[in-house]
Order: C-alpha cells, then structure tokens, then sequence
C-alpha cells in the first residue's frame, strides 16, 4: 500500500465520528511500532517526525523520511507520514521546504509563541506553501502546556471566535487548539474542557487537533472524539512505554549489551500502546496486557 495523505484520512475520520490518532517517532522502533499497531487494530495511523527529532538525528530529514516512507509503503492499513512541530526558524523553514520531496504530505507549523499577527503571517505563508506543493497545513493556536515558558494551567485555553477567525484567516487544514491538555505528561490526569470542544467544533470548519494526549484517561479522550477532535497527538506515551520496558530489561539481565534484545522488548510495549489507543479513539478498547515498566496504555499512573 502507499503511504496515505493526512487531508482524506481526516475528512473521513471527521465524517465518521472518529479520530485519527497521530504518532511522534523518534527511533526506528517507534515507527515500526506505529505501523504493526495500527495493522492490529485494522485503522489508519499517522507517523509523525518533529522538528525536534528530525535536529536529534543531526538535522537530516531525508534518511529518516526514507526509512518511515518504506514502512508506509508495506503497511496493510493507510499511514500518513507527518512533520510536526515546524517553527519559523533556520531549521524549520528548511524541513517546509525539503517536506515535498522527501514524501510528507502534510505538516504542522508551530507559530504560537509568536505575537498574534506574526502567527497569521507566518501561518499563511507556510499554508502558501502547502498549497504550491501539495501539502496539508496543521497549525496551532491558543498556548498549549508543557513548552518552555508555557504553564500547564486551567486557564489556558483558545477562544471559539479567535479560532474562526485564525482558520478563516490563514486557510488551515487543521487546528491544534489549547483545551487543558499539555506536553510531555507521563501521568494521565487532564481533565478536558468537552463544551469548549464542542463550541470550537461548531465555530471552526476545519478539523480540530489534539495536542498533548498522552496525559488524557480514556474516557476523556473518548468523550473529546465525540466533542469533536478528529486528530489526536501521541507522543511521550511511546516513549513511557519504550522506557520502561528497556529498564526492566536491563535490570534483570544488568549485563545485556546487545541493544537488539531490549530494543525488542521496547518497541513491543510501544505496539500494544499505539495498538490500545487506537482502538479508544476509533470504538471499544480491546484487551492488551500491560506494557513492561507502565500501564496498558504505556503511561505510569501517578505515585500514591
């Protein structure tokens, strides 16, 4: 199968009523985790590369583009291959520009921390761009949690009438919008604010994206689906599960050094995690065991 385009998995998702849950990757193993989990649940998936993988990896998108191209490509289930999280700076503005060829069909452009009005330039320009080459423009508005200088808190949320205006404006695919979720939370505590979500939905043509959802219980990431979130960001719950698996690995073998065998264990965990969300976010959630060093969803519950 070839690798699929973000903009009719989410038309098609929003007009099921489901969601389309996207995944951060880091390493080989997250993808190939991605694609056999979204293979057990028999529904589409995205893979998604951030700009701040893509800097991990020395800055090169194009051997990375390669290798999650390939598994898109012999996947049984559609897979989208995503750039998330591109800023306005010197690596940013290379990745939109090396995005077409290297075989993304889609990217998010992350002007947030800029002043509202540079936002919608800079938005605009990189959904021009799209436009040109062919490429489904996510962007970002309201603070969401969990970045540097951003505060997790209640009040951080985006106004119904700002997004309408800021989709209306820019021309966006998709719309991440802040709505009590935040980064990199390894417990699953957020509590959503589901009217906000329905108002968003009904103010906002496009579809609407939710970040931060690894630190989302199942039941509110049902309940956002219904809401009206049509695609949902994965990230540190991978890497949770990744984790925990490689050091119960190791602390029971404390003299394995062959990354293969606790690599193994790790991009296990990762497939029952992907496999398990997206099951919630498309209907009934099956019974996965537990992943090594966490929960069945791969995030550690909090301490008590």
């Amino acid at each position: 199968m070839t690798s699929a385009t973000l903009g009719p998995l989410l038309a098609r998702a929003r007009a099921d009523g489901r969601a389309l849950g996207a995944f951060n990757v880091i390493t080989l193993e997250h993808a190939q985790a991605v694609a056999a989990g979204a293979a057990r649940a028999g529904v589409p998936a995205v893979l998604q590369l951030s700009q701040n993988a893509v800097a991990h990896h020395g800055g090169e998108l194009a051997p990375l583009a390669a290798a999650l191209t390939a598994l898109a490509r012999a996947a049984p289930v559609p897979l989208a291959l995503h750039l998330d999280h591109l800023d306005d700076g010197p690596l940013g503005r290379r990745l939109l520009r090396e995005a077409p060829a290297a075989g993304f069909g889609s990217l998010m452009f992350d002007g947030s921390a800029l002043p509202a009005e540079e936002n919608v330039a800079a938005t605009s320009a990189a959904v021009a761009f799209g436009r040109e080459h062919g490429l489904a423009v996510e962007a970002e508005l309201g603070r969401i949690g969990g970045k540097p200088g951003d505060a997790h808190t209640p009040g951080v949320r985006t106004d119904p009438g700002e997004a309408a205006e800021f989709a209306a404006a820019t021309g966006v695919d998709a719309l991440a919008v802040a709505v009590g979720s935040s980064h990199a939370m390894t417990v699953r505590d957020a509590a959503l604010d589901q009217p906000l979500i329905a108002e968003l939905r009904a103010a906002v043509g496009v579809p609407l994206v939710l970040h931060g959802s690894s630190g989302v219980p199942d039941e509110e990431l049902r309940a956002a689906v219904r809401s009206g979130m049509t695609k949902i960001n994965v990230g540190t719950a991978l890497n949770v599960a990744l984790t925990g698996a490689v050091r119960e690995r190791l602390a029971g073998e404390p003299g394995l050094v062959d990354p293969r065998r606790y690599l193994a264990d790790g991009r296990a965990a990762m497939t029952e995690t992907v496999t398990r969300l997206l099951a919630v976010l498309n209907g009934a959630a099956p019974a996965v065991p537990p992943a090594r060093g966490g929960t069945a969803d791969g995030v550690s519950p909090r301490p008590r």
